[in-house]
């Protein structure tokens, strides 16, 4: 009898879904793979696709819509090829790329799509937002004037990083670029800025070093890892910046800061070339192929301090790039340097001789510099970069003889001692305070008589001696 009346339940239900069923013709275009190969597959039988648009292949894999030819599209796998084979059904989803946001993301390791790697389940997003996005109307922006706090003395007293800036670091290969971005990224522990690291074309080894860094001496509970390594398909490698600056978006149109950091810029571009040749896109700017300093300039754009009206938010990029032998003049560092506001340039020689961070003060430039500088800082660090310069001129000149002259003496003098107070270990970023107080003591000559190897000893000791030493009312206990 309870068989009979599930039966009759199931009919009834039956007949009033096809009664409201909406009958209609409707057109759905399937291509085909004519070829797969090195991360590209070529499709046919898509005429209506358009650029940027997500195809799903038969076994569910996703591609991204690159090239539109008479006869073919070229797409750039997201997923892996394997299974992808030539004849393989191809379906436009009408739908561009897109990625989870939200503080559900916030503490989590994720892939360029936003598909969690850390093994923890799954993102619980607030929404799904393009990685493709308009930078902010120039109306929309505001003067960049607050302090992104780096930690770092030399980068703090001298090139003074805004919120809303882009400031490039670039130098050779393994002298300390991303140590500098891991310290900056460390010193957010008890701001109110959201970071988010984007690695592309890395090592495993190397991003889990890095993450590993940032979970034990920042504030992972406030970043965001995207991870695009070497291993991983090209066109994840391609998006992986978009993705990121999507991610961080999310935080600064609603009032809040966020600092982007993309290592790096340099394999970017290597595989933004790898795709635009083998996507046969005809060559742009230079002959660089698809014209790759349009595909950073839109990315870099997106960066900036909105004005009140607009939420007051900011969106800090801090892009890295790679160099050959010091060569500042090679093609992608020219697009990357005239992009940005900015670039702290590392010198190989001060790496190896041991000055780290190894910052050239005379390439390094910030377009914005004191304007966003803590006033203490500013006045300390007032005359520190010519004093600084003048050393190194000095220095330079010491090499061919004797120097009999005293006031001559006091300069080299004094000048090592500004190199040793620059001179910072990895992984332990100053406050702004300790800054000040250094750059006070350096200024006032309180450092004179200190011997140069009990520098280091000297600036370890003084967070605590301050801490200890100032009493309520604000004044320095005698």
């Amino acid at each position: 009898m309870s068989a009979q009346t599930n039966l009759d339940d199931w009919l009834k239900s039956a007949r009033k879904r096809v009664q409201t069923a909406t009958l209609s013709p409707s057109v759905e275009q399937i291509g085909r793979v004519g070829r797969v190969a090195d991360g590209i597959a070529l499709v046919s039988g898509l005429p209506g696709v358009r650029l940027d648009e997500l195809v799903r292949f038969e076994r569910g894999q996703v591609g991204l819509a690159l090239t539109l030819d008479c006869d073919a599209v070229g797409c750039v796998l997201l997923d892996e090829a394997e299974g992808i084979e030539a004849g393989d059904r191809v379906r436009g989803t009408g739908e561009v790329a897109r990625v989870p946001v939200g503080p559900g993301l916030l503490g989590r390791i994720v892939d360029s799509l936003g598909r969690p790697l850390d093994g923890e389940g799954e993102v619980r997003a607030e929404g799904f937002e393009a990685v493709e996005c308009s930078a902010p109307a120039i109306i929309d922006r505001d003067f960049v004037t607050e302090p992104v706090q780096t930690g770092l003395l030399v980068i703090d007293s001298m090139f003074a990083l805004g919120r809303g800036q882009r400031e490039l670091i670039i130098g050779d290969r393994a002298i300390g670029k991303t140590a500098i971005a891991v310290d900056c990224i460390i010193n957010q522990k008890h701001s109110d800025i959201v970071c988010v690291y984007v690695a592309i074309g890395q090592k495993s080894s190397t991003v889990k070093r890095v993450i590993t860094a940032i979970q034990t001496h920042g504030a992972p509970e406030r970043c965001i890892f995207v991870v695009a390594n070497a291993s991983a398909a090209p066109g994840l490698q391609w998006i992986a910046p978009f993705s990121g600056f999507t991610m961080a978006e999310y935080f600064r149109d609603r009032g809040r800061h966020a600092l982007v950091v993309i290592d790096d810029m340099t394999k970017h571009a290597a595989t933004h070339r790898e795709i635009a040749l083998l996507t046969r896109q005809p060559p742009g700017r230079e002959t660089y192929p698809g014209d790759v300093f349009y595909v950073h300039a839109r990315l870099l754009e997106r960066a900036a301090k909105l004005s009140v009206t607009a939420g007051g938010g900011s969106l800090t990029a801090v892009p890295i790039a790679e160099i050959d032998a010091g060569n500042l003049s090679a093609y992608i560092p020219t697009n990357l340097i005239s992009i940005t506001d900015g670039q702290i340039v590392l010198d190989a020689r001060l790496f190896y001789e041991g000055h780290k961070p190894a910052v050239d003060v005379g390439t390094s430039v910030s377009r914005v510099g004191g304007k966003t500088q803590a006033p203490a800082l500013r006045e300390a660090a007032e005359t520190l970069r010519l004093d600084y310069a003048q050393f190194l001129e000095l220095e330079i000149f010491t090499r061919f003889g004797v120097v009999t002259d005293a006031q001559v003496k006091d300069k080299i003098a004094r000048g090592r001692r500004i190199r040793a107070v620059l001179t910072q270990p990895q992984l332990t970023p100053l406050r702004l305070a300790d800054e000040v107080a250094l750059i006070f003591a350096l200024q006032a000559g309180l450092l004179d008589r200190v011997p140069l190897e009990k520098i280091g000893e000297f600036r370890s000791e003084l967070s605590a001696w301050l801490d200890h030493s100032i009493i309520a009312d604000g004044t320095v206990a005698r």
